[in-house]
């Protein structure tokens, strides 16, 4: 049986599937794949082992040819996939969810959270441009966490693991999900409000809601408006959750005072207004990026490969409707 990788990933997990008997394709080329190569690398495969940021239609399930049963994306989400479509051919379809993900998805929004807030990256770039002349007592004043209210945005895995850090600085935690979580509530110590309380009570807003076709561009020039004058944005989640345009004029206004983000609306397309505003901290789509989780993604995405080519129904389905009509 044939398995596509579509980019070579850390760690010997693609020498698994190469002990199984399995016919293992890399792609050669160490970047995302033009539609073209995708289509041409995932003809005759009975798997792939997909990336974020492959997009695989139906189109591309179609030219991948009727024994195609399984994608398995390195990846939590799974926004690349049309999931539907797969469904509808019975191909299965399986991501990576872990703590390990999680821990470093919250890890690395606490070190966007701070170098906003004492402004990191702005003086590291200052002295090394040579700037610092010895102490100043205005220079890059930053602004305290301790008793600061950080609101949350999406209380699911991965908000629960911000939240909870959040202790140790002693602020005030708010969230907004579609339900509330009494549960977390009495573990966390946070509170529920409605997503208008959060906007307008929040010193830091860090947002972990998938993408769907509601929560696509819900930050926008609405949203912003609704904001704590002053406030700080931080996304680790998905990119098209915040319209980059409206953020742009966000900040030109002082409405914010900052936003970090690890995802953008048009990745890797970044705005340049957004590339060039000291009040903007980027970092290139990293949150996962620790070696734990990329251990954990890559056992994961290759076990759901040997389980399903095996005939043996592997974890982490998207759609768990899918195994009873799978393709044989």
């Amino acid at each position: 049986m044939k398995v596509f990788v579509t980019r070579k990933i850390p760690g010997d997990h693609l020498e698994k599937l190469k002990s199984e008997g399995f016919e293992v394709h890399v792609s050669d080329d160490n970047r995302i794949l033009t539609n073209e190569e995708l289509l041409a690398g995932i003809t005759g495969a009975d798997a792939v082992l997909s990336l974020l940021t492959d997009k695989i239609d139906g189109d591309v399930m179609d030219a991948a040819g009727p024994q195609l049963k399984l994608i398995s994306n390195y990846a939590v989400g799974f926004d690349n996939i049309d999931v539907a479509e797969a469904a509808k051919r019975g191909i299965i379809v399986c991501n990576t969810p872990s703590d390990e993900v999680n821990e470093a998805v919250a890890e690395h929004t606490w070190a966007l959270i701070l170098a906003l807030a004492r402004r990191v990256v702005e003086a590291d770039e200052a002295t090394r441009r040579g700037a610092y002349k010895g102490w100043e007592p205005d220079v890059f004043l930053g602004t305290n966490l301790i008793g600061k209210t950080l609101g949350i945005v999406g209380l699911g895995r991965i908000g629960s693991m911000v939240a909870r850090r959040a202790a140790g600085y002693k602020m005030n935690v708010l969230y907004n999900k579609r339900a509330p979580d009494p549960e977390a509530e009495r573990e966390l110590g946070v509170k529920f409000v409605t997503l208008d309380e959060l906007l307008s009570s929040s010193d830091f807003i860090s947002l972990h809601v998938p993408l769907t076709p509601e929560t696509r561009h819900m930050i926008n020039k609405d949203t912003f408006a609704k904001m704590k004058k002053g406030s700080y944005l931080i996304n680790t989640a998905r990119g098209q959750i915040v319209d980059e345009r409206d953020l742009v004029d966000a900040l030109a206004s002082a409405q914010i005072a900052g936003a970090a983000l690890d995802v953008f609306d048009n990745e890797p397309n970044i705005s340049p207004e957004l590339i060039a505003n000291q009040k903007v901290i980027t970092t290139p789509h990293i949150a996962s990026a620790t070696w734990e989780a990329r251990n954990k993604m890559g056992e994961q995405a290759v076990s759901a490969i040997i389980d399903t080519l095996k005939n043996v129904k592997p974890q982490n389905m998207v759609d768990e409707k899918v195994w009873d009509i799978r393709r044989k």
